[in-house]
């Protein structure tokens, strides 16, 4: 794809990197530097950066910087040791945090010096990178015969997909996840309409799904979060296709709030409803996923609270939806037990929400859990 990425090295200062600051998306493109690790941190809870792949690979970065403040420190060591701790607790839900970080950590294990920490620690984050586009490509290719066998079932009418919150490319580096089949589609001619889920109530749908496919020429049409069943009962709805955050080894998927009731509707008016996923978002150490994934809690304001684009003072503004004294629940995520997926997307093929069905894509981990 000839977009820009979401994650980038400053085209001036060596030992910095850039994200665009999703939270002015789409009124404004804003681009920020990172170059320590309280930026890091920061750029992921307060979601500049977010997206499981994205925040594994800034994340990634954070581990860089990590090595170069630790050679600064009467105690790099424990300097270090704490930096990371410190990342790992920037966001509870998206594994791909956790991944990453130990990917770093693995990668760092026979270096001696620092200064050659960070160089191996800076490869190792573009590499995740590099890899994080490959296989977002691969799960576009995977999915992509699911679209075109919809097409030629409704010759000349497009395919209508439903998709809930951000799973493309803003929250990865390039495709994303679950708009990858959606972006080759369109480069391959077949006549899509995507039903944008708003997803309050950060609204990442709304401002971020529409903006990138208003950016791709893809049509699309930005719905209310309870619309979906409605549309899925009057037949305009062919096709589901979400991301993940965390699925676990039995095929249990945590997403954005709201993607567990959708779920549900898929499977009442018989809807496909696919989860696109990188195997670097599989949890293989869980099985359960109502017990086992940690469910982030965020602030309530984002719930009490609206932004957006003021046409008359052409500036952001935020105002309060509700009562002064009400209060709020924010949960970020909720899970999808495996009973309700039709299968998943990975980047080497499909295959049924199952420990099974994983497996059978990803035999090593079998070895692995026999060999622990």
């Amino acid at each position: 794809m000839n977009t820009q990425r979401t994650i980038w090295p400053h085209p001036q200062k060596a030992s910095a990197v850039q994200v665009i600051d999703q939270r002015f998306l789409p009124h404004q493109l804003v681009v920020m530097d990172l170059h320590t690790v309280a930026q890091v941190y920061e750029a992921i809870q307060k979601m500049v950066v977010r997206g499981a792949p994205l925040i594994g690979a800034t994340a990634a970065y954070g581990v860089f910087f990590a090595c170069q403040e630790a050679a600064q420190a009467p105690e790099p060591e424990a300097h270090f040791a704490q930096s990371l701790a410190h990342l790992r607790e920037s966001r509870p839900t998206a594994v791909n945090l956790f991944w990453a970080i130990d990917q770093q950590v693995k990668n760092l294990e026979n270096a001696v010096s620092w200064p050659e920490k960070a160089t191996l620690a800076w490869q190792g984050a573009a590499r995740i990178v590099e890899e994080d586009v490959a296989i977002c490509r691969q799960i576009g290719l995977h999915g992509l015969p699911l679209l075109e066998k919809i097409a030629a079932q409704k010759p000349g009418a497009p395919v209508q997909v439903l998709t809930h919150c951000n799973a493309g490319r803003l929250g990865c580096i390039e495709w994303g996840t679950a708009t990858a089949p959606l972006y080759l589609a369109h480069q391959n001619g077949l006549p899509l309409h995507v039903w944008v889920d708003e997803t309050r109530p950060r609204n990442q749908g709304a401002s971020l799904t529409a903006w990138e496919l208003q950016q791709a020429g893809i049509p699309h049409t930005v719905i209310v979060d309870n619309t979906g069943g409605h549309l899925m009962q009057h037949r305009q709805v062919d096709i589901c296709i979400v991301g993940t955050d965390r699925t676990t080894r039995t095929g249990d998927v945590a997403n954005k709030i709201g993607t567990y009731l959708k779920a549900l509707a898929a499977y009442d008016n018989q809807v496909p409803f696919y989860v696109a996923l990188p195997s670097t978002t599989i949890d293989w150490q869980i099985s359960e996923g109502l017990r086992e994934i940690p469910i982030e809690t965020r602030s309530a304001d984002e719930v009490r609270y609206i932004t957006g684009w003021d046409e008359s003072t052409q500036a952001l503004h935020t105002v309060r939806l509700t009562p002064p004294q009400s209060p709020a629940l924010n949960y970020g995520f909720d899970v999808t037990p495996a009973r309700l997926i039709t299968g998943l997307i990975t980047e080497r093929g499909l295959c049924p929400a199952s420990e099974a069905g994983l497996l059978q894509l990803y035999p090593e981990q079998a070895l692995a859990s026999v060999n622990d």
